[in-house]
This record gives structure tokens, sequence and C-alpha cells, in this order.
């Protein structure tokens, strides 16, 4: 079965003796959504472990089962990394699984529940095995019963700055002007379109190599329809501004994904900025709700404006 003709699998008729308006009154933490998204999907939460709490939500559950919780107003994009699951899946890419039989996603108080299969034991990728999966995802044709969207490179950038708390004046009307110039370059690439499916975030922590087994490929949020190149800029950054892999790592990704290397792409730097400009708004993004994030925030953006010289050592966020 094609994974257009499996979309009606993704919802499940809600039967019992409440309204799906009972079971999400009220509900306004994590722990709530998942109690009500489990009771509808007939899932055990007892006992449920906290893995992450970010802009998604993840417990582990009883019997080999993550729940994720999305952001409110995404069940679009849960949807899709349900159907991208599944479309890898028969395509013969490892990657990681959304249960079967149960429902996909359940919604509660607009934020979307998914189900998957936890992982088994396992370590991030290195920059050669992050290259190999990247070369076999690449290589896909598009499917088009998805309807991917398509990658946006500036998406949430101008809120995020515009939004940004603790940001001096000086300071924000240089990143409008370095965004407005960036979209200028962007737009004047020679060929600036799609080209491909692309994964969106591709870093070694996106693939997981398991004890024994081949990579599973993770976090499917943001797979799109885009330029090839977006999924080599990270750890191409990583190499040549921030120097946190050796030039033999990256040489090993550049010949795990076939010999081509990024970093001598003629769009390079414009999307080297783009990219290290969205780490700056993520960390402007969490500025508001943690110290940390807003001094690392401001010592990128003076990295940006040349205030440090590269190799930049930025803190993870």
């Amino acid at each position: 079965m094609s994974p257009s003709c499996d979309r009606i699998s993704l919802y499940w008729p809600f039967r019992g003796p409440e309204t799906i308006d009972d079971v999400t009154a009220n509900l306004t933490t994590a722990d709530g959504v998942l109690s009500a998204a489990a009771r509808i999907a007939g899932l055990d939460v007892t006992g449920a472990d906290l893995i992450r709490d970010g802009s998604n939500v993840m417990y582990r559950l009883p019997g080999g089962v993550v729940a994720r919780i999305g952001r409110p107003g995404s069940q679009d994009t849960a949807e899709r990394e349900v159907l991208v699951s599944r479309w890898l899946t028969i395509s013969g890419l490892p990657v990681v699984q959304a249960l079967a039989n149960v429902p996909q996603p359940v919604v509660i108080g607009g934020r979307p529940v998914t189900w998957w299969k936890l992982l088994p034991a396992h370590r991030p990728a290195t920059p050669a095995e992050l290259g190999a999966v990247l070369r076999s995802f690449h290589e896909l044709p598009a499917p088009e019963e998805l309807k991917l969207p398509e990658h946006d490179p500036f998406a949430h950038l101008d809120q995020r700055i515009t939004d940004a708390p603790g940001v001096d004046d000086g300071d924000r009307a240089w990143l409008r002007g370095h965004l407005a110039q960036l979209r200028q370059r962007y737009r004047d690439l020679i060929a600036p379109g799609p080209d491909g499916v692309i994964h969106g975030d591709a870093w070694q922590g996106n693939v997981a190599v398991p004890d024994s087994g081949p990579p599973i490929l993770l976090d499917l949020e943001m797979v799109s329809l885009g330029r090839r190149e977006w999924d080599l800029i990270q750890i191409a950054v990583d190499y040549t501004d921030f120097a946190r892999i050796s030039p033999e790592e990256y040489r090993s990704l550049v010949t795990a994904y076939g010999g081509y290397d990024v970093t001598t792409a003629p769009g390079y730097l414009t999307f080297a900025d783009i990219q290290e400009l969205r780490w700056v708004c993520f960390a402007l993004s969490k500025a508001d709700a943690r110290q940390d994030a807003a001094d690392q925030a401001r010592h990128r953006i003076a990295c940006l404006r040349g205030d440090l010289p590269r190799p930049w050592s930025w803190d993870a966020i």
C-alpha cells in the first residue's frame, strides 16, 4: 500500500462514554496531554519517563513506545512525519518507526501526539556514517503523493529577531539588515529552487547507530523539498568555521557522500551564513527564559558582526 493510500489510517475513531472535549478540557501540561492522548490510543502511560522537554516533548512509555508531543498547531507536521517514516520504510532506508494500528496523530488541546518505536541502544553517527545515510536518502525520488512543502531557509527568522528580548537597538538593526542581505544573496544564486527531498536538520545526532545494525535516520519534522546542499551545510560549517571536526573527518564525509564537497560550491558562503544566522536566532528564541541562551545569543551576534575571529566557539543550548 502506498503512503498516500495509508493516509486514512492516521485518524482513529474515538469511541467511549466521553467526548474529545471531555478529555481535553483544562489540559495545560505535557503530562496532561500525554494522559489524554494515551487514553484515546489505548496505550499505557504508567511510569512514563520524560526524555526531552523542548519545542517537542518526548516520553518513554512501557512496551518500548515513545510518545512525541508537538507544538500547538503543528498537526500537519506531525501527520507528515508519520507518512515520511512509512515512505522511507517502504523505500528501504532505516528510519525511526511510527507505530502501526494506533491513532496517528491524536490531537489534544491543539497539540499533536504521535507514537514511535523506542530505539535500541545507540550512539550518534560519525561524519562518514552521516554522509553515507545522506547519500542514500538524497538518491530517493521525491514522493509526489506526500505533497512535501518547499524548504524555507528563512522560516521564522524575521519574527525571532523582532521578538528577541534583551537585544540592543544596534544589534537588532544589524540582524535585520544582515537577514535582508542574505535573502538577496540567496535570490541571486543560479538555481535557488528545490532539487530533491532533503532532511532539513541533518547532523550526526539525527542519525542513530545501534550496537548492531545499520544507522537509523531520526527527526523527520523538517523533511521537505529543497536544495540538497542544505543537508551538508551544518557539518561543513562545523569544519570551516568552528573546527568541531578534523580535516580527516570532513574528508570521510565527502568520500562517503560520493565525492561532493559542498564547501567548494559557488553558493557555500551564502548557505553557511544563513545557517549561522539560524543558530543565532534559535538562541534568541530561548533568551527570555534562559540566561545561558541570552549570553550565548550576544556572543553569537558578536561573532557574526566580526568582533571575534574564526574558528568560533559556541556553546550548545
